[in-house]
């Protein structure tokens, strides 16, 4: 989930280091010869790709590619999974699209493929369809069916598919939104659709100009750590064994791209979690990063929610700082409320830069699964 495109790490026909992340790109085939659109039948096409496999619809009754092509309708097939940032930074668009083109015959499939364990709970992606607004079709491929069939390896992945059942265009990663929406007027225009009223939509989103090697995307959990060649735990101890409270002293200088921990924690598979109830916020996971903003990904196990505090260079946020799932409490402290398994933006700073950060719990459902970071001028 860097800037372009977060890699797939543990489908499973990958193995459980991850792939190296890929710049954002595009390739387009050569376009369908333009037809006037009928209401006569069309003959059955066999598509390129096919969606198999799935666990479940959302917006939706299940869908088939084939069956929407041979309707005279254009698929846009978007690989997503909720608590990726880059995905997310792509939503704005897709919704946009939607709502354009959705009766000019567009169809926006979003194959929703989980990287943690938590995103494949049908009631953790409804909630995040609606928190995101979504209103098409979204399917869930918990075992990653549809992926491999589609040979993909990024979220977010975009397929565009004409009505001859061709992959006409693909784009992997963020950016691109313009490019990408011709692409798609002009498989719409080749089917016989007519768009030439509908304006071209948002610009691209503006990065800081003072952004500079931003710090990769870290995780938390034993299944990226071990076998990473660069492992973002930065204590030698977290690698002794697997599933094992420890107790870890902070005592060396941060160096950006790896976390470090106090207190007592125990290293999971997928996550590092806080392995006892304190009282005084004695325990934390620290970092230091280059970026304009920063969110982390946490799943509560219980019911009932808990405060992480968010300090910058030992200090609570200034409002001016403070990503957009931040709360300040009675006494000063930048604080957010764990209550729902997604990502959290807790960081938006007015100017990219090389900052501490430390968070902390004292609860012992406090479960960090991966920070990411952004150096847009807006949004996480």
């Amino acid at each position: 989930m860097w800037a372009a495109a977060c890699s797939a790490g543990d489908s499973p026909d990958a193995s459980d280091s991850p792939f190296p992340a890929a710049e954002a790109q595009s390739t387009s085939g050569s376009a369908a010869d333009p037809r006037s659109r009928s209401e006569e039948p069309r003959p059955s096409v066999v598509p390129e790709r096919e969606l198999t496999g799935l666990n479940g619809w959302i917006n939706s009754d299940p869908l088939t590619i084939a069956g929407l092509i041979t309707d005279g309708r254009v698929v846009l097939v978007d690989f997503w999974t909720y608590t990726c940032v880059n995905c997310i930074r792509t939503m704005p668009y897709l919704r946009e699209w939607h709502e354009k083109y959705g009766d000019r015959g567009l169809t926006i499939l979003g194959i929703h493929a989980p990287e943690f364990d938590f995103e494949k709970d049908r009631d953790n992606v409804i909630d995040a369809v609606q928190r995101l607004g979504l209103q098409y079709p979204v399917a869930q491929d918990n075992q990653m069916n549809t992926w491999r069939a589609f040979q993909n390896r990024f979220w977010p992945a975009k397929y565009l598919i004409g009505v001859d059942g061709i992959i006409r265009y693909q784009h992997f990663g963020e950016g691109a939104y313009q490019q990408t929406e011709q692409e798609i007027r002009s498989a719409l225009e080749a089917a016989g659709w007519a768009v030439g009223d509908i304006p071209l939509g948002s610009d691209e989103p503006l990065r800081d100009p003072d952004a500079t090697a931003q710090t990769r995307e870290l995780y938390g959990g034993y299944r990226f750590n071990y076998l990473s060649i660069r492992p973002y735990a930065a204590q030698e101890q977290y690698y002794e064994d697997a599933d094992i409270e420890r107790l870890y002293l902070d005592d060396a200088p941060h160096k950006d791209g790896l976390w470090y921990l106090q207190g007592s924690w125990r290293n999971e598979r997928e996550a590092i979690v806080h392995a006892r109830t304190t009282v005084d916020f004695e325990d934390y996971i620290a970092l230091s990063f280059r970026a304009r903003a920063v969110n982390v990904v946490l799943s509560p196990t219980r019911e009932q929610s808990f405060v992480v505090t968010i300090e910058l260079e030992g200090r609570p946020l200034a409002p001016d700082e403070a990503g957009g799932d931040i709360e300040f409490d009675d006494h000063g402290r930048s604080i957010i409320r764990v209550d729902q398994p997604r990502l959290y933006a807790i960081v938006q700073l007015p100017a990219f830069g090389e900052r501490e950060l430390t968070l902390r719990a004292n609860s012992d459902d406090f479960a960090v699964f991966a920070f990411t970071f952004g150096a847009y001028l807006e949004g996480p």
